[in-house]
């Protein structure tokens, strides 16, 4: 039925989306993306216009009716009360939908009833055919402004367009807002709300193809225009966080000029160059859809937030203005894991300017981000999930100033805030001296931080330094239970919390986020082999390890939603337990691993609606699925060691930096073929179960032969990772 649908709207709307072509000689990856997957279930992405690391994400936004439209859209809805400039893309809290435009019947009317046959959306390209009022909208973008298009009907009221900057999502709520008609084509204003983002300013300038006319106005937030003329009308909309001034002169920059179709097809160019960063050889359609899905959901954040000029909205509330690209939407908890190493390889060109951002956080607000949102800093979620993408991009030469990014992440990880003064006093956090719990999680979290730190400190030549945080980074040693062997809560008089129940998941106040025991007895991905020894021996380990996969139990009322995508106690649907099943390569079993990773990859991502297992979370869930199915995942959080898994594509072609392409090749690939029999990097017998971020950027080839039986690859002690 699924497909069904999909085909059906493709069927409506191809003769209603402009005339787009693409030369002969270049590839159209954007055919293989569906921009529906996801929008269904607990997905939360984003659907509509936008191009590639974008600010405006330009799409229909619904009621918020539920922790499913935190991206302000959710299949199972047939409402729209706006075409808001910006949305979140797979958060688990809702915000934005800034600056919304909605074609009405008359200056009353809020919402408009919509069925899903009526749209088209492809990459940078989205289209709805309403009937009240009779008006076909089409939506376009480049990173900082917004393309409307409405045709109105020969019987809708001469075209009739709210604009309504109370309207947000989620937790957004206005604080103050204005809007001027400074001429009969051009509308300004701004938007100042208070929600997730708790201090976030939006200017705009509004550009209108033909004269409109206030028609009626609800105090300052809500204003109809209507517009003169039959013929369509264009509408574009530059966003900045500085000033109307700034806004207008992203406007002229970006979009001079009135080619909508035009626009269109530049969109479609650059998620074309964009998604050919990756280039991959299958028979399977749905597995092709998925994977330039994946990919182009990988690319809605972290999103520009600099205008052209270079200035931005600090930290510090202040404006700025600097010498590089300053970017917004770090959801880094989730895409730490993931999404970055991911974007290390493949957008090496964006990497430095992260590093700056980064960097200029710390300086604006004294610590490095934790989950940034429009130059607001959220502290969501635990740790300090900021040390690793800048230790991972320092170790890969992407950071300009080493010493000042060392320096931004000793004094985050020195702070006294979030549990870190009770981590330097007992060398753990102790669950009955922490108010604000998950003190396991928490723990966990830094002492990953930390050994990314230590990483640094070492490269600069940092001995004091390198000691003391690697020393900080075995704190997980105390949480371990070796009578039980799980990681569990321990007290300021070093016992462990009772009654234990590994199963038992309590949201809000628990020891664990978003997770329980068994879940979180793995998270040491920067010193598997120290927790390999706690086992005891790698027999335990992994027996232990095999049992996360079977065993089943109750979490209980008071479990998180985001515990989704479980294969016994892995939940695949939640970050933590992304690096796990690639722990077997590290126990010298990696066949072990190779049937897990072809059953996640076939189980938990669908070319459906309701296609993702958990939230889409900012690029984290898709980014596990693009290197996964190519074969590579980097498991340690910093430094670029990447662990051969089992590839999906008979062959991927990487385009890496400086003009290099590394490429693996799947040799007698098949669904029963999944483990690897043998390997060849560059025309030499390669032995080891992984492969370095330096061997890869160089460029090559490293061919997998695989087979339908495990084998002796990667196994010896020296080959594992």
């Amino acid at each position: 039925m699924t497909h069904l649908l999909h085909n059906l709207k493709l069927i409506l709307c191809l003769a209603l989306m402009p005339c787009l072509t693409v030369q002969a000689a270049d590839k159209d990856y954007t055919q293989y993306v569906n921009p529906w997957i996801g929008t269904g279930g607990h997905g939360h992405v984003f659907l509509g216009a936008n191009v590639p690391f974008g600010l405006v994400q330009l799409g229909p936004t619904e009621y918020t009716r539920g922790w499913d439209w935190c991206s302000g859209y959710h299949y199972s809805d047939s409402v729209l009360i706006g075409f808001g400039q910006m949305h979140l893309g797979g958060t688990g809290i809702g915000d934005l939908g800034d600056v919304a435009f909605l074609p009405v019947s008359c200056c009353c009317q809020k919402e408009v009833k919509f069925s899903h046959l009526s749209e088209y959306v492809t990459p940078g390209y989205y289209s709805i055919k309403l009937a009240d009022p009779n008006v076909f909208v089409e939506l376009t973008a480049t990173k900082r402004v917004g393309f409307h298009r409405y045709t109105f009907g020969a019987d809708s009221d001469g075209g009739l367009i709210a604009v309504n900057l109370k309207q947000g999502i989620g937790w957004d709520a206005l604080a103050d807002c204005a809007m001027t008609l400074e001429s009969p084509k051009m509308l300004t204003g701004h938007r100042h709300s208070k929600g997730w983002a708790k201090d976030q300013y939006v200017f705009f300038a509004a550009e209108f193809s033909r004269d409109v006319k206030l028609k009626k106005q609800h105090g300052d937030s809500v204003s109809v225009f209507r517009a003169e003329g039959n013929e369509p009308l264009l509408v574009k909309v530059a966003l900045s966080a500085v000033s109307i001034d700034e806004a207008k002169a992203n406007l002229r920059a970006e979009l001079p000029g009135w080619d909508f179709n035009g626009t269109v097809a530049a969109a479609k160019k650059a998620w074309n160059e964009e998604l050919g960063k990756i280039d991959v050889t299958t028979d399977d359609i749905n597995v092709k859809t998925v994977f330039y899905t994946s990919l182009y959901h990988s690319m809605t954040a972290p999103s520009v937030f600099s205008d052209v000029s270079g200035t931005y909205r600090g930290a510090d509330g202040q404006v700025h203005k600097g010498d590089f690209t300053d970017y917004t939407t770090f959801s880094l908890w989730d895409t730490y894991r993931a999404a970055h190493p991911l974007m290390t390889l493949i957008h090496p060109e964006k990497q430095s300017d992260i590093a700056e951002t980064f960097i200029h956080i710390f300086k604006e607000q004294g610590k490095l981000p934790v989950w940034h949102l429009m130059g607001n800093e959220t502290d969501c979620m635990v740790g300090n999930p900021g040390i690793p993408v800048l230790a991972d991009l320092v170790l890969k030469g992407y950071v300009k100033n080493e010493e000042e990014a060392f320096q931004a992440m000793k004094a985050s990880a020195m702070l006294d805030e979030r549990g870190l003064d009770l981590l330097k006093q007992y060398d753990y956090l102790p669950y009955d001296l922490d108010p604000t719990y998950q003190t396991v999680a928490k723990g966990l979290e830094y002492a990953l931080a930390d050994a990314c730190v230590a990483m640094v400190a070492k490269k600069l030549g940092k001995k004091a330094d390198y000691k003391y945080f690697f020393d900080r980074s075995k704190s997980y040693r105390h949480y371990f239970d070796k009578k039980t062997g799980f990681i569990r809560a321990l007290s300021s008089d070093g016992k462990f919390r009772e009654p234990f129940n590994p199963f038992n998941s309590i949201h809000q106040t628990g020891d664990y986020t978003e997770g329980n025991a068994w879940q979180y007895t793995w998270l040491v991905p920067h010193d598997v082999h120290g927790l390999i020894k706690l086992f005891g021996s790698e027999e335990r380990f992994v027996n232990k390890l095999d049992s996360l996969f079977i065993v089943e139990g109750d979490l209980g009322e008071e479990a998180s939603p985001d515990i989704s995508g479980l294969i016994g106690q892995y939940a695949h649907g939640n970050e933590p337990s992304h690096h796990v099943i690639y722990m077997y390569n590290y126990a010298g079993q990696p066949w072990k691993a190779a049937q897990l990773l072809r059953r996640t990859m076939d189980e938990m991502y669908r070319n459906d609606f309701d296609g993702l297992s958990g939230n889409e979370d900012v690029g984290q869930m898709s980014a596990w699925y693009i290197l996964s199915s190519v074969g590579l995942y980097q498991v340690e959080p910093a430094g670029g060691k990447f662990v051969i898994g089992s590839p999906l594509f008979n062959e991927a072609a990487i385009k890496v930096r400086d003009g290099k392409t590394f490429t693996v090749k799947a040799v007698d690939n098949s669904k029963e073929n999944i483990y690897v029999q043998s390997a060849i990097l560059n025309g030499k017998s390669y032995t080891k179960s992984y492969i370095t971020y330096q061997d890869i950027v160089k460029g090559g080839t490293l061919e997998l032969v695989m087979g339908p039986q495990p084998s002796a690859f990667g196994t010896k002690a020296k080959d594992r990772p």
